[in-house]
């Protein structure tokens, strides 16, 4: 199979919590309260399992902390899903609009999980 990614995906154990989503034109989702479990991140985007349905073409706001110094505040789409046992669901999105700049914070962590193996 040709590999699609356009970066290396890492694995990560971070929790998140959706609470609200929203499109482009303005339409919302509130009060959604979906707890998530980020399984693997790279600079274009995250991989993550939830219970919770959630729709394709949404946006939310993450904040992600991936070392003690750096915490990045973007908005990340969700643009695909599929099933897993039980009621669990797993989400692959993508960063909205991140700065560039910011990719060196990956590149940060992956040395970190290279020196750890």
């Amino acid at each position: 199979m040709q590999e699609r990614r356009k970066a290396k995906r890492m694995p990560v154990k971070l929790s998140l919590e959706i609470s609200n989503l929203y499109k482009q034109d303005n339409e919302q989702v509130r009060n959604i309260n979906a707890p998530i479990e980020v399984v693997n991140i790279s600079k274009t985007g995250i991989g993550f399992q939830s219970e919770s349905i959630l729709p394709i073409g949404y946006y939310f706001n993450a904040n992600i902390n991936l070392n003690e110094e750096d915490t990045l505040h973007c908005v990340v789409k969700i643009i695909r899903s599929q099933p897993l046992e039980g009621d669990r669901k797993m989400y692959g999105c993508e960063f909205v609009g991140m700065a560039a700049i910011l990719s060196y914070i990956f590149d940060e962590y992956d040395r970190k999980i290279n020196q750890e193996e």
